[in-house]
């Protein structure tokens, strides 16, 4: 029914921690997806109310559920990122688990309240209250990046919610001092005292193409692999996002506390919530991510009980972008792995 990976340009290399030979042991599954359309748009969207806030949910339809139940797919995005970021993933796995994206606050099309702080745990608050109201709870969840940080927080926080989690390249610390690990190194200045008003006339004078484009670089490890229509929703987006005066904001002070997580100690450490984290987890990994660190993948893996981790070569920072069909078959082949008692 599966097969494990090995080091073949379609496969992945593994990061192998001695003290646990089974962490890289990531069976494929071999149940057909559906074919790749590259052309298609974005799923569509709809409002959700969790608490005081009105948050902007993509849904993708799963396969026919009248006999059997289906376990939803959560879908949560990365600093910078939206709901759009799974719309590839999320179309090969509908057929097994109807997905939700949800756009967290001052993101994508979901304007923040007046107060938010943007802290990991606020948007962690934010996320379980909507698996609490709006799904069919315990979900599998799956995050990337900051939206991979705040899935950690949920799954240990709130465990009856989680049925699995995928973390791909999650935002754990990682404290090189690279300020291009930032689509624009200047974000990290523009709430500072002083130069900070400089710092946001100058990103505000950017257009959205060249934003566009500062990603791509960043978070691809081959940017010109990214099909032109693809490419213009990005800037389409980056455009809309221009139009609000509260999303330089979010993302700024977004990014800043991720930036003081990695210097928290004790229990707000998220080194300190690995362990706490029951659900079976898979960890994605890219080699190239030049966001966070792959050296910070067989750690992640370790600390957590339940955790496999899956390093696919010549990837970047988005792994269910960049490959989602190899991402799909790994997410399911844990899927099950979990249901038929393997994982």
């Amino acid at each position: 029914m599966s097969e494990t990976l090995n080091s073949s340009p379609d496969s992945s290399t593994s990061v192998s921690p001695a003290s646990r030979p089974p962490l890289t042991h990531v069976p494929l599954s071999s149940t057909p997806l559906p074919e790749l359309d590259l052309a298609a748009g974005p799923w569509p969207g709809t409002r959700r109310q969790v608490g005081e806030l009105t948050l902007h949910v993509r849904h993708i339809a799963g396969a026919d559920t009248t006999r059997t139940r289906s376990v939803p797919a959560v879908y949560v995005h990365g600093l910078g990122g939206s709901s759009t970021n799974w719309t590839d993933l999320g179309r090969l796995l509908a057929p097994h688990a109807p997905g939700h994206a949800v756009d967290l606050p001052g993101f994508g099309l979901s304007e923040p309240r007046d107060g938010f702080s943007f802290s990991l745990s606020a948007h962690a608050e934010v996320l379980a209250g909507y698996l609490a109201e709006h799904t069919e709870a315990p979900v599998h969840l799956i995050g990337n990046s900051m939206g991979g940080a705040i899935s950690m927080l949920v799954a240990a926080r709130r465990p009856e919610l989680v049925r699995t989690l995928t973390l791909i390249s999650p935002a754990v610390p990682d404290r090189r001092p690279d300020p291009r690990r930032l689509a624009d190194p200047r974000l990290a200045l523009a709430y500072l005292p002083l130069i900070g008003k400089r710092v946001r006339r100058t990103l505000a004078a950017m257009t959205p193409r060249q934003r566009a484009e500062q990603v791509l670089r960043l978070c691809f490890a081959d940017p010109t692999s990214v099909p032109d229509h693809r490419f213009e929703e990005f800037v389409e987006e980056h455009g809309a996002r221009a139009a609000h005066d509260w999303a330089e904001r979010a993302m700024a002070l977004s990014a800043l506390e991720i930036f003081r997580t990695w210097f928290a100690r004790g229990t707000e450490s998220l080194w300190s919530v690995a362990p706490r984290i029951g659900a079976p987890t898979l960890v994605v990994w890219g080699t190239h991510d030049r966001v966070i660190s792959v050296r910070r993948a067989p750690r992640t893996a370790r600390l957590i009980p339940r955790a496999r981790l899956f390093v696919l070569p010549r990837t970047g920072h988005v792994a269910q972008m960049e490959r989602p069909t190899t991402v799909a078959k790994a997410v399911l082949g844990m899927w099950e792995s979990v249901e038929a008692g393997r994982w």
